[in-house]
C-alpha cells in the first residue's frame, strides 16, 4: 500500500494539485484498500468499488459531496496512476447534492458582525464581504496582488485555476496599508534571522531563486509562527490558518445575536446578493465572483424574487 500511495502522491505533485487534495485522495484510496481487506486496486472491479461507495452512504451516513470526493480519488487512481481504462467508472452513479439556498446576511447584520471583529480578522472579513473573496483566496493573497492605484485585487489560481480581478474596497484601503507596514516589519525581522522565505507556487522557486524572499511575494496575512512545509520540509512563513477567521466569525455572529448559521462563506454570499439588490447586472457579479457558469450566480437571485422582499403577502 505504501508504494502505491507514494506513486499517487508523486503524480499529484506533478499535476500541481494542492496539498489538501493530496491528503484527501490518499485517505480515500487507503480506506478503499482497507475496506477490501488489503486487496490491490487492480484486482477489484465495479462491484467492489460500488460496494465501498454505497457503504459510505449507508453505514457511515456521509454527505453527497463526501461520496463524490471518494469517487474522484478512485477515478484518479485508476485513470492516472494505474493507467487502467475501466469503462464501468463512467457508469457509476454519482450522489447528487441537495439543492439548498445560501445563508445571506442583511447589510445591517453584516455591519454588526464586522463591528465584533478586531484588527486582522476585521480586515480579512471585510475583504470577504467587500471583494467577494473565498476564504482561501483571502488567505493566499500576496502583497503584489494588491493594486492600490487601480483599487483592485488580482486573485491568482482561484477555483478552477483561473485568475480574476475584483474591487479593493475604499473602506479597507488605509487600514490595509497600515497592516502591510506591520507585515513588512515581520518580514525584515525574519530576513535578519536568516529566514524570510515564503512558499512559491509551482516551480517559481527554481526559476527565480531569490523570489521567495522578495517583499512582493509575501502573504498579506502571515502566520504568527514560522513552520515546516510538509512536502519540502523547508521552513517558511506561511499564511494564517483558516481556523483563525472561522473561529472569529463564529464568535462575532454569536455576540451579534443573529440567529443564522453564518460562516465565512456567508460573507461572500452576502456580497453577491447585495450587489444584485443594488441593481448591478448578473454578468458583472459573475465576473467578480469568478463563476464559470452564470447559472451558479443566479442562485443569489432567490432573495430578489422570493420571500418577504420580493412578493407581498395577501395577508398584508
Amino acid at each position: 500500500m505504501s508504494k502505491l500511495l507514494d506513486r499517487v502522491r508523486t503524480l499529484i505533485r506533478i499535476k500541481h494539485y494542492s496539498y489538501r487534495t493530496e491528503q484527501s485522495y490518499t485517505h480515500w484510496i487507503k480506506r478503499c484498500i482497507v475496506f477490501h481487506k488489503l486487496r490491490h486496486p487492480a484486482e477489484i472491479g465495479a462491484p467492489e468499488v460500488t460496494q465501498f461507495l454505497s457503504n459510505l452512504a449507508m453505514e457511515h451516513n456521509v454527505s453527497a459531496s463526501t461520496q463524490n470526493q471518494a469517487l474522484a480519488a478512485l477515478l484518479f487512481l485508476y485513470r492516472n496512476v494505474l493507467s487502467i481504462d475501466l469503462p464501468w467508472l463512467d457508469n457509476v452513479v454519482r450522489a447528487k447534492k441537495p439543492t439548498s439556498l445560501p445563508v445571506v446576511l442583511t447589510k445591517e447584520e453584516t455591519r454588526t458582525v464586522l463591528t465584533h471583529l478586531r484588527q486582522q480578522e476585521w480586515l480579512m472579513a471585510s475583504l470577504l464581504y467587500g471583494s467577494g473573496l473565498r476564504l482561501k483566496e483571502c488567505l493566499r493573497l500576496r502583497v503584489k496582488d494588491l493594486d492600490f492605484g487601480y483599487k483592485q485585487i488580482v486573485v491568482r489560481d482561484a477555483k478552477g485555476n483561473r485568475d480574476r480581478v475584483t474591487m479593493l474596497p475604499a473602506t479597507v484601503e488605509q487600514p490595509l496599508r497600515q497592516h502591510l507596514v506591520y507585515v513588512r516589519s515581520i518580514h525584515k525581522r525574519d530576513l535578519g534571522e536568516g529566514f524570510g522565505r515564503t512558499l512559491l507556487p509551482y516551480a517559481l522557486a527554481k526559476k527565480y531563486t531569490h523570489a521567495d524572499r522578495e517583499w512582493g511575494w509575501q502573504f498579506v496575512f502571515p502566520a504568527n509562527q514560522r513552520s515546516r512545509e510538509p512536502r519540502s520540509k523547508e521552513i517558511y512563513r506561511h499564511h494564517v490558518g483558516e481556523w483563525v477567521l472561522q473561529k472569529a466569525i463564529k464568535e462575532a455572529v454569536r455576540r451579534s445575536g443573529i440567529n443564522k448559521r453564518a460562516t465565512c462563506h456567508t460573507l461572500r454570499h452576502s456580497f453577491a446578493t447585495h450587489l444584485l439588490e443594488d441593481g448591478y447586472d448578473i454578468r458583472t457579479v459573475q465576473e467578480l465572483l469568478g463563476h464559470k457558469d452564470v447559472r451558479t450566480t443566479m442562485i443569489y437571485t432567490h432573495v430578489l424574487n422570493r420571500g418577504g422582499k420580493g412578493v407581498k403577502s395577501p395577508l398584508d
